[in-house]
């Protein structure tokens, strides 16, 4: 193999080309030029080599670094660390896969393993939602095994041993064709570990199945659909593995008097006729359980709104509060007595068919003269 190469034209980048279109660049050559693609093909395999070589350097800053200012001679004596060559575990094919579909295929994350996560449905009040509360949940869960503190042996002081097939990753690495699988370990079963003189009461697993009962702080302001996060309170996974988290779901059961939107409160107030077109003074409940007083200006129609501030919702991860807001019906009134009707009639006969106190029905009918002669 050549030792002048030129890495950034092996890639076909630009030497100002970031990480990510470095790597970009590696893996759809890397793909192309494979030996599995190519049977045969000695010259495809001589530039899969090369590229190898070519992103062995640039993918890392200090050895980009170097290049950029030394050229090869920063790495004679030696040469790139793991330049050309096959093995799939350290930038061949099989790293371009499980960066690519390493989540989908129970890759790398770090290295952490954890317990399951859990989900739980909590039902609360229009009011517990305005006011916040705690509430105990009973979770059926897995958790350590007092027997053998979750070690899952019989004997403390004999712990578990690392499992020989795996080296304690829980999981193998299998090539099928051009594909590289990964599965758990059929030595340990995922756990990473060998038992040799399994806890009687949890068979080895760490842990034991049992309702648990925890408290949990609903905020006030928590809308319906809200997931509160319990980190840690999910499943145990035994030992040396970190508990899963617990995600606790809020429903919030509907109110007969309030609707909700965000941190403001609607309420529907119907007021007489007789009330809306002379004004008054009502009183309203307020969702803390507390009454206020709201003016009906003469006049109000339906549909009009009055607003009451702060008398909302608390707004979650702030001091600030929402409106109240009263939305006008205006009733009109059934089954009148025959004094009522008279009364009435006479208050349309006194508007002598100029009522300027209803402009909206004057104004429509008005349009639908027009209309009907042509005018509109």
């Amino acid at each position: 193999m050549a030792t002048n190469l030129d890495y950034y034209a092996v890639l076909e980048v630009s030497r100002d080309a970031d990480g990510t279109e470095i790597k970009k660049a590696y893996r759809r050559l890397a793909m192309k030029y494979h030996p599995d693609r190519n049977p045969g093909d000695a010259e495809a395999e001589n530039r899969f080599k090369e590229i190898n070589e070519a992103y062995d350097v640039l993918k890392d800053d200090q050895k980009r670094a170097a290049y950029d200012r030394f050229g090869h001679a920063a790495f004679e004596g030696g040469g790139p660390g793991g330049a050309g060559g096959f093995d799939f575990g350290g930038g061949g094919l099989g790293d371009i896969f499980e960066q690519m579909f390493g989540d989908m295929m129970g890759g790398r994350r770090g290295g952490r393993r954890a317990g399951a996560d859990l989900q739980v449905q909590v039902s609360i009040t229009f009011a517990e939602a305005f006011s916040g509360v705690k509430k105990q949940i009973s979770v059926p869960t897995r958790v350590t095994c007092e027997s053998c503190d979750g070690t899952g042996s019989a004997d403390k002081n004999q712990p578990a041993e690392v499992c020989p097939s795996c080296h304690g990753a829980g999981k193998v690495r299998a090539q099928q064709g051009f594909f590289f699988v990964e599965r758990p370990c059929p030595t340990c079963h995922g756990s990473g570990r060998l038992i040799r003189n399994p806890c009687k009461v949890c068979h080895g697993t760490g842990t034991v199945e049992k309702n648990r009962t925890l408290e949990v702080a609903i905020p006030a302001g928590v809308e319906d659909g809200t997931r509160i996060r319990l980190s840690g309170e999910g499943e145990a996974g035994g030992a040396g593995v970190t508990p899963g988290d617990l995600y606790v779901h809020i429903s919030v059961e509907p109110h007969p008097l309030f609707q909700r939107d965000g941190a403001n409160i609607y309420c529907r107030v119907p007021v007489r006729m007789t009330q809306a077109a002379l004004g008054t003074e009502i009183e309203v409940p307020v969702v803390d359980g507390s009454r206020a007083k709201v003016k009906i200006p003469a006049g109000t129609q339906t549909g009009e709104t009055l607003r009451l501030r702060g008398k909302g919702f608390s707004v979650l991860r702030s001091s600030a509060r929402g409106d109240m807001y009263i939305q006008v019906v205006v009733e009109t009134p059934r089954h009148l007595t025959r004094r009522q009707r008279e009364l009435l009639e006479e208050f349309e006969t006194e508007g002598g068919g100029h009522d300027k106190g209803s402009p909206e029905s004057t104004g429509f009918f008005s349009k639908v003269k027009d209309f009907l002669e042509g005018k509109l």
